[in-house]
């Protein structure tokens, strides 16, 4: 079995592994690390928790730590471009714990909050800068970092950048990039557009691919439950008064939603709280740490602001909405299966939703068993569900929509 002292880490990183409690690298650091310790470019295809975060923050200390320059003013040696602020915050997190024992300053840049402390930590310049695209390119714009020397470029989440319509900005950043720099591109899923923006981004690249879509969720104890959508919240009360339910991420569709199920389950005696793009970021980050220290037992989600949530010990995931792409379905209910670890996701599905589902047992290429030992169990629905799954219908209605979404402009993160 592979160690982290195999990877010919360094002292500092290697004790402050130890300190994190890691000795394993899970597949994707150990397959990553040594090719980007030698200064090759990376095209890693994984999905959240499967360890991606390390396989590209150690390697980044390492060469920083063991090159004398000094970021510039204004300037940093490494970019970390990642789609949403508490990844961006999460990611900060790993590299100040990794490098612990290095003498590395880092930085988080994003928006919704003021830019006065973001700027004055860039005066003297920064080892590694943490930005989400939007506020990146505002302080870029007005002069407060400057990029023409950096080392090394990560664009982390590739896919969910061009969902969320950053594709632009992204592109806007790279040309802004010296052309001589290690570049690291990662994504969960590869299509066309991403295709072509690592081609344009990456010299030669070493492919990393693990646990490929089809088979994330093979891991995770699923359950559908179908149900009609008016006993929707009946059926998530019943199911929170079993005591196995000890840490609760649900998703619903809509921000509206998210407050309201949020609000009645608090009302119901269950500690609960939502987090959704209209949210301050004071507030989201409020929420998600009341959610790691146990103080809050349901998080409700939808899946843009849950991007970011990396929470050990969540014991379920239960989709209250069924989403309408079957790669969120993925995304979703890998919340509670960790690096590997295993985990519970329960999915409602109402009569609305049942093409929803045929398109996630599609894409994860198994059924998705039923739970029908719950009072609400819809016979009905789920007998025409099983009847769609068993002969598909093409999701064209749906296409047209996907593509109006990727082509909104991009939203400030």
């Amino acid at each position: 079995m592979t160690v982290f002292s195999d990877l010919a880490l360094s002292e500092p990183l290697l004790r402050a592994l130890d300190k994190e409690g890691y000795s394993t690298p899970t597949p994707i650091q150990a397959a990553a690390i040594p090719a980007l310790l030698e200064g090759r470019d990376l095209l890693g295809i994984a999905q959240t928790g499967t360890g991606k975060t390390a396989a590209f923050t150690l390697p980044i200390l390492q060469r920083l730590a063991g090159d004398n320059r000094r970021a510039r003013p204004r300037s940093a040696r490494a970019l970390i471009l990642t789609p949403t602020r508490e990844l961006a915050i999460q990611i900060g997190e790993s590299v100040a714990a990794y490098g612990r024992f290095l003498r590395i300053g880092s930085t988080v840049v994003f928006g919704g909050v003021g830019q006065v402390p973001q700027v004055n930590k860039m005066k003297r310049g920064v080892d590694v800068l943490i930005a989400t695209p939007g506020r990146l390119l505002d302080l870029m714009d007005q002069g407060h970092i400057e990029l023409s020397s950096l080392q090394v470029f990560v664009l982390d989440e590739a896919d969910r950048m061009l969902d969320m319509g950053f594709i632009q900005p992204v592109r806007r950043v790279a040309a802004a990039l010296p052309r001589e720099r290690q570049t690291l591109l990662f994504s969960a899923t590869m299509p066309k557009e991403i295709s072509g923006l690592a081609a344009s981004l990456l010299k030669e690249p070493v492919r990393v691919e693990v646990t490929p879509v089809a088979t994330t969720a093979e891991k995770i104890d699923q359950k559908v439950l179908f149900v009609e959508k008016a006993n929707k919240r009946a059926l998530l009360a019943s199911l929170l008064e079993r005591g196995d339910i000890t840490r609760a991420l649900v998703f619903t569709r809509t921000k509206h939603g998210a407050n309201k199920l949020a609000e009645q389950l608090g009302k119901g005696g269950v500690r609960a709280d939502a987090i959704h793009g209209n949210k301050s970021q004071s507030a989201r980050q409020r929420a998600l740490a009341d959610f790691k220290a146990g103080r809050v037992r349901v998080l409700v989600a939808t899946d843009i602001a849950a991007r970011g949530i990396d929470v050990d010990g969540i014991s379920h995931v239960i989709n209250f909405d069924l989403p309408n792409e079957p790669e969120s379905y993925v995304h979703r209910i890998g919340r509670t299966a960790r690096a590997g670890a295993e985990g519970i996701a329960l999915s409602f599905c109402d009569r609305d939703e049942r093409a929803f589902l045929a398109d996630i047992e599609k894409t994860i290429r198994q059924p998705v068993p039923v739970d029908a030992d719950h009072p609400w169990h819809a016979h009905e629905i789920a007998n025409a569900a099983r009847r769609r799954s068993a002969n598909p219908v093409p999701r064209q209605s749906q296409k047209p929509a996907r593509r109006r979404q990727r082509s909104r402009p991009a939203r400030a993160a």
